[in-house]
């Protein structure tokens, strides 16, 4: 298997498993009266990132040379992923779940940034075409997803700041 395909399965099961785990998340938080906000923008980001995986499989030679430095970036970035995941713990979702009275999360990345899975995403946007030298899909999804991100911000912050 290539480097390419090997990266791209990588992240599918990986994103296959945080839409289920999010998922479980979602239906226990919602037990305990959270609120689900923005859930029209959710569909456009799904489809997003299924759109910037399909292109780099679609598009990028299997046979392209990773560069490896950069893979070495991702890897860090997929750290920091579990990071931020596992600071959340309960409380990760893919979506913009609100538990009324739940104080915010202040430990991990949270206690230096905001939205710290957002910029790890951004990145990822960036660096995985970056690996095979795809910079133009990089120029296409990374302002794209930055876009969804900064509505989804907006979002988030009013349902953050209604809870203070």
């Amino acid at each position: 298997m290539s480097v390419l395909y090997a990266l791209l399965a990588f992240i599918a099961v990986q994103r296959l498993a945080e839409l289920l785990w999010a998922e479980r998340n979602t239906r226990r938080l919602r037990t305990r009266g959270a609120i689900e906000a923005g859930a029209r923008h959710y569909p456009v980001i799904v489809a997003l990132h299924l759109a910037w995986l399909v292109a780099l499989a679609a598009v990028v030679p299997a046979d392209t040379a990773a560069s490896w430095p950069l893979v070495a970036v991702f890897v860090v970035l997929q750290a920091a992923r579990m990071w931020t995941v596992a600071s959340l713990g309960e409380r990760w979702t893919t979506r913009v779940i609100a538990l009324p009275g739940a104080p915010l999360i202040r430990r991990g990345p949270y206690r230096w940034v905001r939205h710290p899975n957002y910029l790890i995403v951004a990145a990822e946007i960036v660096v995985v075409p970056a690996i095979f030298g795809a910079w133009w899909i990089a120029a296409i999804f990374g302002p794209l997803n930055a876009a969804v991100l900064c509505h989804r911000i907006r979002v988030e912050e009013r349902e953050l700041l209604a809870r203070l």
